[in-house]
């Protein structure tokens, strides 16, 4: 009754969002008795300012400064980031995730256009599926945004990784964009993409856009055969590293005024990639294959009714599918083949009241519906009923910023078979603050305090022989003290900013796998405590020679160290205290699934 309700929640909102349109062309008639408003203009320069100002270490990309970094897809600019560590699992087509601070890529949220993306089968997102020929912006905040103004599920994770792609824009006698290019390199390379912008009229504007790509990923590499100077080797070539995929998105865009706006998006991926094996000792052979499917239909509609009063809803279908084949398995059937199924069914609404000019408070609450179902025998089916409600609220002056907010997370799970992993109920909290103790200068000490968790994903509890049910969610308390500066110093320096924040994270119940008595059949379990401590370091300057010349420069540096401090226990040999993580690298066993869960 739960599911069937909450699908029916959702089919009104996307109805709702629907009437709205013909309830607004009604409003369009010009009344000459009435004074109308001239719309809100911002008026914004090449520099960057929020990432100084933020209470939080805030990192942008803007669309130029995407194209200067000349990478490829949105995990090759996400390298570029402080504090993030970007894994690629098998090379040109991968999986490719980011973890921030080293807490692992399940505590960091992925969003799209506004709204997260999520994978219940292994916690985390795939990011080398996106492409950046439709990337507006992409920003990276540590603990929490700024803004508060959000649905909930932004404020349930440590860190969010944020996309924003293109807006259709058009020149006044222009009503069609159409943008194409082609992409080649080496190891077979290939990768074409089309952009197809069209405005109707004053109100709605459409997108449709599609890449597809190509690569055989047969890179050279040396086989040493053996360690001493003087042994043999071999040049030899990576195998079973093909990769084809293909992305097609479409945007409907209403812009019905200043203060109200809808947005419908559709968004589907296909993959088909080989596994390739570790490269051994003349055995790099591998005829593993992965098969992976997603889309999803999103929409999002925001209306100000007043200065004071603002609000927001989203919904969102998502489907994904994975099927996984080893033709070379030693069994009766001489093969492993499964396929996987996901679906999700989500609903937001927020809304923001405006106190004062610089006093402001936000409520939002989510709700979702995960199911994943398989082809193994007696597969358990699991289905994860999830709310999450958010109360925030942040005040603003010439000197301090103060952000804080609640949430609250209400998880239910059910299972078709054997033992489900149980419900949990949890209150977290965060708050943060920037200060400017000189009036001159652009100068600012900033902190924040979190307090979150994460649940374990389905392959951690109920994959086969290796899942467990009993794991608890992964606590993580955040802290962060950090100095901002930012100047314009002379005609020739007009922007120069730094930014070094200092952390400490400290996280219990740590999920991770590690081998049983047989070493081929690995188990999930929750890890003591770990201390993880670093600092980011960022720096950026513009230079203008010339009028029409202008250079931009940036770095970043990033230490961190991260050991695990859980009490040694007195009736086993085993410990790890004051050690790195152990097995938190990649567990390669008979399933790719599993793969992607370690």
């Amino acid at each position: 009754m739960k599911e069937r309700t909450f699908k029916k929640m959702i089919f009104a909102v996307f109805c709702c969002q629907f009437l709205s349109i013909p309830l607004f062309a009604q409003q369009q008639k010009v009344d000459t008795t009435h004074t109308y408003s001239i719309p809100e203009i911002t008026v914004s320069d090449i520099y960057q300012t929020r990432e100084v100002r933020s209470t939080a270490p805030l990192q942008v990309f803007s669309k130029d400064a995407l194209k200067n970094l000349h990478a490829l897809q949105v995990s090759d600019a996400v390298k570029h980031f402080a504090g993030v560590t970007v894994k690629d699992y098998g090379g040109i087509g991968g999986l490719k995730t980011v973890s921030i601070r080293s807490l692992g890529a399940q505590h960091t949220a992925v969003g799209y256009d506004g709204i997260t993306l999520t994978d219940c089968q292994t916690g985390q997102i795939d990011i080398g599926r996106f492409s950046l020929d439709n990337v507006d912006r992409l920003s990276l905040n540590n603990g929490q945004s700024d803004n508060i103004f959000q649905p909930a599920r932004f404020f349930a994770s440590a860190g969010i990784l944020n996309i924003q792609t293109l807006t259709p824009q058009f020149t006044k006698d222009k009503k069609t964009n159409i943008a194409g290019a082609f992409k080649t390199g080496s190891w077979g390379l290939v990768n074409p993409s089309l952009l197809l912008e069209q405005q109707f009229n004053k109100t709605w504007r459409m997108s449709v856009n599609g890449e597809w790509m190509s690569s055989d990923g047969h890179y050279p590499y040396t086989l040493h055969y053996g360690s001493a100077e003087g042994d043999l080797s071999s040049r030899e070539k990576r195998k079973n590293t093909d990769v084809q995929t293909f992305r097609a998105e479409a945007g409907l865009y209403g812009n019905f005024s200043d203060k109200e706006q809808w947005r419908l998006k559709a968004y589907y991926f296909q993959s088909s990639r080989g596994l390739p094996k570790a490269t051994t000792f003349y055995n790099d052979h591998s005829t593993q294959h992965l098969w992976d499917k997603n889309t999803f239909i999103q929409s999002q509609y925001k209306k100000e009714f007043s200065q004071q009063w603002v609000f927001q809803t989203s919904a969102k279908w998502n489907w994904s599918y994975q099927r996984y084949l080893d033709p070379d398995t030693k069994n009766s059937l001489k093969k492993t083949e499964n396929s996987y199924y996901q679906q999700e069914y989500y609903l937001s609404a927020s809304v923001l009241y405006r106190l004062l000019s610089n006093l402001s408070f936000s409520l939002s609450t989510d709700g979702s519906i995960n199911t994943m179902n398989a082809d193994l025998n007696n597969f358990v089916q699991p289905t994860r009923y999830s709310w999450l409600t958010a109360f925030a609220g942040k005040y603003v002056n010439d000197w301090l910023t103060i952000s804080a907010s609640a949430l609250a997370t209400i998880i239910n799970e059910d299972v078709k078979k054997g033992g489900s992993a149980g419900n949990h109920r949890k209150l977290t909290p965060y708050v943060s603050a920037a200060f400017k103790p000189f009036h001159n200068e652009e100068f600012r000490v900033r902190f924040f305090y979190k307090d979150i968790f994460r649940l374990a994903s389905f392959n951690d509890l109920y994959y086969e022989e290796v899942g467990n049910t009993q794991l608890k969610p992964e606590k993580a308390k955040q802290y962060n003290i950090g100095l901002t500066y930012s100047k314009n110093v002379c005609p020739f320096l007009p922007y120069l900013s730094a930014t070094v924040d200092a952390y400490y994270n400290k996280v219990t119940d740590k999920i991770i796998a590690y081998p049983t008595k047989n070493l081929a059949v690995w188990s999930m379990k929750n890890l003591g405590q770990v201390d993880i401590k670093g600092i980011d370091v960022t720096g950026s300057l513009s230079l203008q020679p010339g009028e029409k010349i202008r250079i931009n420069l940036s770095g970043n540096y990033t230490y961190q160290r991260a050991l695990d401090v859980t009490p040694p226990d007195p009736n086993t040999y085993e410990s790890t205290y004051k050690h790195q993580i152990a097995y938190t690298c990649l567990l390669y066993t008979s399933d790719a699934a599993d793969e992607r869960s370690s």
